[in-house]
């Protein structure tokens, strides 16, 4: 092995780090911490491990876990997002592509090339896999949420029919999941964990 590819490697490794310190609007489970990018990834990752059987299509669960562990490491340099917050959303694209390249760019070319392609893919939710793997991104902060009596939800005033509209992708990764889903957020909507947008009105 050449020492100089292996130099690039640990570069990385190092650069990755900073994932720990990238702290998400969701709170952990029954908590009152917020969660760092590093548990978030983690969670997804053995979360697709045990829901695999529930997507729409067979996927390369292998694929899927790549994903999912380097989809959030471009918040190194970009930040993270809130979901709800839209208008930052639409503006933020461009500095996480610049962070992908930067920050995968300190592999190897062929192992920044995969990554990088890995990444995109996930954004571009198009394939089997990168669809799956966004369903399981969405559902976790939802799980979350009712673990937290409202979370961001309440935190933020999000409606229920806010967080439906933002949620529903789930279903093009797993029917099966979004149905699951979406008993949770009209249980939620039942016990006051969301509210409509005519109870906010008023």
């Amino acid at each position: 092995m050449k020492f100089d590819v292996l130099l690039k490697q640990m570069s990385f490794i190092h650069e990755i780090d900073k994932i720990k310190y990238i702290f998400r609007k969701s709170r952990l489970f029954s908590s009152d911490r917020h969660e760092n990018d590093a548990e978030h990834s983690w969670h997804l990752a053995m979360m697709a491990i045990i829901l695999a059987d529930y997507a729409n299509e067979p996927v390369d669960v292998l694929k899927v876990l790549k994903m999912l562990l380097i989809h959030d490491i471009v918040e190194i340099d970009a930040g993270d997002v809130f979901l709800f917050d839209s208008v930052i959303r639409q503006n933020n694209s461009v500095a996480e592509s610049k962070a992908a390249e930067r920050i995968f760019g300190l592999l190897p070319a062929d192992q920044a090339a995969e990554l990088i392609e890995l990444w995109q893919e996930f954004e571009a939710a198009e394939t089997p896999e990168s669809l799956f793997a966004r369903a399981i991104d969405n559902l976790e902060p939802i799980l979350q949420n009712i673990s937290n009596g409202g979370g961001t939800w309440e935190e933020f005033n999000v409606s229920y029919e806010t967080v439906v509209e933002k949620k529903k992708l789930i279903q093009y990764g797993s029917k099966h999941l979004w149905e699951f889903t979406e008993d949770l957020l009209k249980e939620g909507l039942k016990n006051g964990l969301l509210k409509s947008e005519k109870e906010k009105s008023r």
